[in-house]
């Protein structure tokens, strides 16, 4: 595994061993994540949750976000992210969080302008997730998930009281692979 463009590029990313703990996402379907949203990234403030290794953050970090919050509630897969934030030369952009990544949305303050939603398949924790993570982007923002083919999310996702829903905009598949991109209502791209 490694990152694709930006200034950590070519940098090889340590994961952890065995998928049953990690499911790194796959180099094709990160490449297609990050062309989808190329134009999006430059200064903008990325959630990276169920980070696993962090590469999805560190990609986004190479390729000019202003910052990174990796949310993961393994212990060891915090220690993995930080040894690759810091390979890769982004300690400074990153802040890694050792928590549950449910309850860290459940608590008010911070903003996103991307939020990447990769929790374990069949856990049930991506609609859940999805759900608490719309109240927590800016009005810009994009939500792009992954999951297995089996799984159905909704096609609006409610921002909050005030704001305007997320609406689903696309799904692309790659093999087993589904990836899910919200944007809110009436926004333009």
């Amino acid at each position: 595994m490694r990152v694709i463009t930006g200034t950590a590029r070519g940098r090889r990313l340590e994961t952890l061993p065995g998928e049953a703990t990690t499911r790194p996402t796959a180099e094709r379907v990160k490449e297609a994540l990050f062309s989808v949203i190329q134009f999006e990234i430059e200064g903008r403030q990325v959630l990276d949750l169920f980070a696993g290794s962090g590469q999805l953050g560190i990609e986004a970090l190479s390729r000019g976000a202003a910052g990174c919050v990796f949310v993961d509630s393994s212990r060891g897969a915090a220690e993995v992210i930080r040894r690759n934030v810091k390979a890769a030369g982004l300690s400074e952009q990153s802040r890694v969080l050792t928590q549950d990544a449910l309850g860290y949305l459940q608590r008010p303050g911070e903003t996103f302008d991307i939020a990447f939603l990769d929790p374990p398949y069949a856990s049930g924790l991506l609609e859940k997730a999805l759900a608490l993570t719309a109240p927590v982007m800016s009005a810009g923002g994009v939500i792009l998930c992954e999951s297995d083919t089996d799984t159905a999310l909704p096609e609006t996702v409610a921002a909050c009281t005030a704001g305007e829903p997320f609406v689903l905009v696309r799904t692309y598949r790659y093999g087993r692979v589904k990836v899910w991109l919200y944007r809110r209502q009436g926004t333009q791209v």
